[in-house]
């Protein structure tokens, strides 16, 4: 059954089953191969596969597939909180329960046209709307390109009757071969506020970013793309992304990986999170105003 919208070519590209857990699941699929699975709880992002099969993304060992907690590993969404605040840690949507929207208000047809797609829908619960005021309709719309890259689309509507405002981060685990053999580029020279210092605020002084211990970090205002070269796999994430102008990366290291329950104290090392992020500067929507924020992964092989 095609939920998703999409063209009848696309119609055996979109599969939906349940989990373990009786949670409702989306299997992407393009004709080479790749695939992508969401989970209904969260919308999140489970699994980014290559043609071949390789996993593209991170999943803990010991994540807890069982709602209210969200998945450590793919990519949950941060909304409408990033990191601590009033709210619960990174916000409500990466624990709540989203529906396949079988309606959805038009996109561009480059974001339809060849690509297996689901388009899904977040309002709030009246338990949300008490601990965050402001109603609202949350569009995702997750797609996979017959060239095997990964986009996620939000459109988040202002459906009250006085302004909000939010911070948001799509949070992508990438799967890697080891922390100390990556390097991230496209942050040079940028501002970044340093949570493991109280978000004090500094300057990056190298031509790229490597590892040697915890790193949580946001960079103000950066480049739309930023690469992660993996020497070890001999591969290059690319991450492309529109209205979103800062990006966290957050590498947990040993100590912080054994305070985390659902992370083995060793799998810091094959993960590295670098998130298309709004932080520094909260989005405000008017009554009936509409936010977009766009985020591209693409893998390519590096020499």
């Amino acid at each position: 059954m095609n939920h998703s919208g999409a063209t009848c070519d696309q119609r055996a590209a979109v599969e939906v089953s349940k989990d373990k857990n009786g949670i409702d699941q989306v299997l992407l699929h393009n004709p080479r191969g790749a695939s992508v699975q969401v989970s209904m709880h969260g919308g999140q992002v489970l699994s980014w596969r290559t043609e071949r099969g390789e996993e593209l993304l991170f999943i803990s060992s010991k994540a807890i597939f069982k709602p209210p907690k969200a998945v450590r590993g793919g990519i949950p969404i941060c909304f409408p909180q990033v990191g601590n605040g009033s709210l619960e840690q990174n916000g409500f949507a990466r624990n709540r329960s989203w529906v396949i929207d079988n309606d959805p208000p038009p996109l561009h047809p480059n974001d339809s046209n060849g690509k297996a797609y689901i388009d899904l829908l977040l309002k709030p619960s009246e338990e949300d709307l008490k601990i965050w005021p402001h109603s609202f309709e949350f569009r995702l719309r997750v797609s996979l390109a017959a060239e095997g890259y990964l986009t996620l689309i939000s459109r988040i509507r202002n459906i009250n009757c006085k302004p909000f405002s939010f911070s948001f981060a799509y949070h992508p685990y990438f799967s890697i071969s080891d922390i100390s053999e990556v390097r991230i580029e496209g942050l040079e020279t940028l501002d970044y506020l340093d949570n493991l210092f109280q978000k004090e605020r500094f300057t990056e002084q190298g031509d790229a970013l490597t590892f040697e211990s915890e790193v949580d970090r946001a960079y103000l205002r950066s480049k739309d793309v930023i690469a992660v070269f993996d020497h070890e796999k001999k591969r290059t994430f690319a991450v492309r992304k529109e209205g979103l102008p800062d990006v966290v990366v957050w590498n947990p290291w040993e100590k912080r990986s054994k305070a985390i329950v659902d992370l083995g104290d060793e799998e810091y090392k094959q993960m590295l999170c670098v998130n298309g992020a709004s932080i520094e500067k909260p989005i405000t929507l008017k009554p009936g105003e509409e936010w977009t924020g766009r985020l591209e992964l693409s893998v390519v092989p590096s020499s």
